[in-house]
């Protein structure tokens, strides 16, 4: 199909897509449901689970396979801008002494969900068909390890900034968790795909490349974005531009290494000065991201599962225990870790129920193994199941949680003000 034939279908397509999430938006809404939940369901419900199962002739004519790239590529726009303003909202939210309790949440939720999905990929070995032809069971087992290990930072934070409680101890504090378990489980995917290949050099430049980007912005990364914002000879529109080129030059560094363009752009928001002026480049940002790109990339992820697959009753019930153990090695976890350090039990709950959305993050990491020949049509679904299902049981959690602190004596200090270590 050349460009000139692509051109249309990419319009028709981007029309349907945008038009049919907010139709989804608008009923899972009443639900209490945020929008990036219902995004990432229609997406799946355009693919070949509903759409392709119904009307396949649709499905082909509105989205065809050369289409699909071009699909991902303008998805990726934006989760660039959208990443970049969480890490803009981030740092508008300090927290005192919220290190030590983000890094021992963090490593639990990587370690336990890690050594859960390895454990129970070796004890189901050989009674459901997972393994992708030519994969050793080990670098299967390592997969989902790490894949259930993965929190949805980018949907962690929008859910968090949608409920309005982007200054909240428990928000600043999954936020911070959340940025740290997912660097850590991006390196952690390296080093799978290393072993796959045969070969160490795309850890090596993964775990090296981020430990420059990490030298770099914390001694460059200030001065480049005050002098962009503060220079009084630029106006506006130039400050959106440089804005927009520096995010994309960033992201492109951070996707060369292996560390996924979202953290670079993530980045960038976190070093950008305060102002009024920079407040006015994020709000002009905003609603392209989440409006316009982001509906894509869900869209792109939807139309690679096949919930049939769970017609094989081994698969389904894989699927089902590792629903369970992602759960209970995510969120029981986050909640023991929180607890442990101190954190009142509202707080802690509220953790552990944001570190268990996995979402965007899990798509993310499922499509570069599906590239990468190491996850089947199976284990993809599987693993899509689990990714919808920790993050649409998200917001009711969250609800649930909210209600129970409600029914609390009054003299029991709310979460936001709890705790000031």
């Amino acid at each position: 199909m050349t460009p000139t034939e692509l051109a249309p279908r990419f319009f028709i397509a981007v029309a349907v897509i945008l038009l049919f999430c907010r139709v989804v938006t608008a009923l899972l809404g009443r639900m209490g449901q945020p929008p990036v939940v219902s995004e990432m369901l229609a997406g799946v419900l355009l693919g070949p689970s509903l759409l392709g199962l119904l009307l396949p002739e649709v499905q082909d004519a509105l989205f065809p396979t050369q289409l699909l790239p071009i699909l991902y590529v303008v998805g990726q726009v934006g989760l660039v801008l959208f990443m970049f303003q969480a890490g803009y909202a981030f740092t508008g939210h300090r927290v005192t002494k919220l290190a030590g309790t983000a890094g021992a949440v963090s490593l639990a939720g990587v370690t336990v969900p890690l050594a859960l999905g390895v454990l129970l990929v070796l004890v189901t070995a050989g009674a459901v068909p997972i393994q992708a032809e030519g994969t050793s069971l080990g670098v299967s087992a390592a997969f989902v390890g790490v894949a259930l290990a993965i929190t949805a930072f980018p949907m962690l934070a929008r859910i968090i900034t949608e409920r309005g409680q982007a200054g909240t101890r428990h928000g600043s504090l999954s936020l911070a968790s959340g940025a740290i378990d997912d660097m850590v489980a991006w390196i952690l995917l390296a080093v799978v795909l290393a072993f796959a290949s045969g070969e160490a050099r795309p850890a090596i430049i993964t775990g090296g490349g981020a430990i420059l980007f990490g030298v770099v912005l914390w001694f460059g990364g200030r001065r480049v974005t005050s002098a962009l914002m503060g220079s009084d000879r630029l106006g506006d529109n130039a400050r959106l531009l440089g804005t927009v080129a520096l995010l994309f030059v960033v992201a492109w560094y951070t996707d060369e290494i292996g560390l996924y363009a979202v953290f670079g752009a993530f980045a960038v928001g976190v070093v950008m000065p305060r102002s009024e002026r920079t407040d006015r480049v994020v709000d002009r940002l905003a609603p392209i991201a989440s409006m316009l790109f982001l509906p894509l990339f869900f869209t792109f992820s939807g139309l690679r599962t096949e919930f049939g697959l769970f017609g094989d009753p081994a698969v389904l019930l894989f699927a089902v225990a590792c629903v369970a153990v992602a759960i209970a090695g995510k969120f029981g976890a986050c909640w023991a870790a929180a607890r442990l350090r101190g954190e009142p039990n509202g707080v802690a709950l509220r953790v552990g129920a944001l570190m268990n959305a996995r979402g965007l993050m899990q798509l993310i990491a499922l499509n570069v193994g599906l590239e990468a020949g190491i996850v089947n049509p199976s284990l993809f679904t599987v693993l899509v199941l689990v990714a919808l299902v920790t993050t649409l049981m998200t917001t009711p959690l969250l609800s649930w949680i909210e209600r129970r602190e409600a029914r609390l004596p009054v003299s029991t200090p709310p979460p936001a003000l709890a705790g000031t270590r």
